[in-house]
């Protein structure tokens, strides 16, 4: 499975994307042209986003906050709700039912820091893409056995151990036991 969100999702976070990339933009006195240009995401795809009739990776949200200078969050989050640390929003699906992302809040850093509620189902894996230098995370796993692989090299993280890791290189979480795999997931950069 990918790191894409999909329209079909609108209950999720791209309930509020379209909306708040629209405004956010305007905001930022942006035509979409110049998001496109700013951000190296299509304008057929930052139109599409606006529309709420697109597919996009959650890296690609990520580019599209910083062309705009607001931080990804503010892209995701529920605009009716009073601005708060907690966020509490699905981002990602996977194919299996128990594989899902939470964003459960974020919290100022040098630029940002998040924590996310995981689970993968049997067998699932993400995929995804490196994120600028800078950038890392940490996961502490509550159930099961997360595999991370780093750079192709992979190692396994049973219940109640941790890692930490820089970003800036291709990273996948996997499945590989036959019951779901929980674990918190802590973004920082």
């Amino acid at each position: 499975m990918s790191n894409i969100l999909h329209s079909q999702e609108r209950g999720d976070v791209l309930a509020h994307v379209s909306g708040n990339l629209r405004r956010l933009r305007q905001q930022a006195g942006l035509s979409q042209a110049a998001l496109a240009e700013a951000s190296g995401i299509s304008r057929r795809m930052i139109v599409a986003v606006e529309g709420g009739d697109a597919n996009i990776s959650l890296s690609s949200l990520d580019k599209l906050a910083a062309a705009i200078g607001v931080g990804f969050v503010d892209l995701v989050r529920d605009p009716a709700r009073a601005p708060s640390a907690e966020i509490n929003e699905v981002t990602w699906r996977g194919g299996d039912a128990e594989s899902t992302a939470v964003l459960l809040g974020s919290a100022p850093a040098t630029t940002e820091a998040q924590m996310w509620l995981w689970s993968l189902g049997p067998g699932e894996r993400y995929d995804a893409e490196p994120d600028p230098a800078g950038w890392h995370e940490m996961v502490f796993v509550t159930e099961g056995m997360l595999r991370l692989e780093l750079s192709g090299a992979a190692k396994d993280f049973p219940a109640g151990s941790f890692a930490v890791y820089g970003t800036d290189q291709a990273y996948a979480y996997v499945n590989p036991g036959e019951t779901p795999v929980r674990f918190v997931r802590n973004v920082v950069s």
